[in-house]
């Protein structure tokens, strides 16, 4: 096939800005479409002349694969790939990548972001300002320093790594648990010490959760580690919403068990508006954005093209899910 003419297609809808940034990195003579809605038949019909898909939450199926006789490759563009049915594209010979690029830096941030929020009482101090109040005194007793406080992070890959290395100047000590623990020298380097899943539930202020969504993963917070966790301590969820066991954490956010969750991610996304952690005063909660940001989306970018020409080359793609 060469380096020309591909046709690539964006497998959600995107805003008019942000589909300039795509059309940037976009490849001479390459052709570039993007689903208008995320009504199912847009995708379907689309999809029939890609050779290359790109796709954020858009579930990628058997279905979607029927309907692309000529796809060559699914290009993802975060890291958590569930939506994504890897062993159909196996059988279909179609190669799947993982964009890590851009994702690190807005979703470390977006992490202290939720435990300043919470350890501050933002939602109540804005709140209580904006219907005319001053509440100086009210909070203060509820409010808290993260020096000095054990932040426990459960999994320590890339993203892991990049909250240790941002809490260090806030004086914070660091816990993480991971199954694939890093060499030595990095966990130095961090000052981070390895604890067992329940010891670190048992001793962090603060537990935030930065692992990839799979059957082992599913529900590793439920009533049981909710249970183990510290009544002052507070709950982060930037990864995938199913980790954590949602009526759970209700439950124990609604008990006392725990003091707060700040989340960016839910069990049904987007999440309805019925939701109980919506409407929980001890809750912080943001639309699935840690790793939304221009920054990222352009780095992003950059880094799917760049897979997509390799393919187009006939070379292997990087960042390749295994199978």
């Amino acid at each position: 096939m060469g380096t020309v003419a591909c046709r690539v297609l964006y497998a959600e809808p995107l805003p008019e800005d942000l589909q300039g940034i795509v059309g940037e990195e976009l490849p001479e003579e390459w052709q570039l479409d993007v689903v208008p809605t995320r009504d199912r038949e847009a995708l379907l019909q689309l999809a029939g002349g890609a050779d290359f898909l790109v796709a954020a939450t858009t579930p990628i199926d058997r279905e979607v694969l029927a309907a692309a006789p000529g796809l060559r490759h699914v290009q993802h563009q975060g890291v958590g790939y569930d939506n994504i049915d890897v062993p159909a594209c196996r059988e279909r010979g179609i190669s799947v990548s993982l964009t890590p690029e851009g994702t690190t830096t807005g979703v470390a941030e977006h992490t202290f972001l939720l435990i300043l929020a919470l350890y501050k009482n933002l939602r109540r101090a804005e709140a209580q300002l904006r219907a005319g109040g001053w509440p100086v005194w009210e909070l203060r007793s509820r409010s808290f320093e993260l020096s000095g406080k054990t932040l426990g992070l459960i999994g320590f890959g890339r993203i892991g790594q990049a909250v240790a290395r941002r809490a260090a100047p806030f004086e914070a000590d660091v816990l993480y648990y991971d199954p694939f623990p890093p060499p030595p020298e990095v966990e130095q380097a961090l000052g981070a010490t390895s604890r067992t899943l329940d010891d670190l539930l048992r001793e962090a202020d603060i537990v935030s959760l930065h692992l990839p969504l799979s059957a082992q993963t599913r529900h590793i917070i439920g009533a049981r580690e909710l249970r183990l966790m510290k009544p002052s301590a507070i709950l982060l969820n930037t990864a995938r919403g199913p980790l954590v066991d949602e009526p759970a954490l209700v439950h124990a956010l609604t008990s006392g068990k725990i003091a707060g969750a700040g989340l960016d991610v839910f069990e049904q996304e987007p999440a309805a508006a019925d939701n109980p952690l919506l409407g929980l005063e001890n809750t912080v909660v943001t639309p699935h954005i840690s790793a939304g940001t221009a920054d990222a989306f352009r780095t992003k970018m950059r880094a799917v093209f760049a897979n997509l020409r390799r393919v187009a080359r006939g070379e292997t793609p990087i960042n390749q899910v295994p199978g």
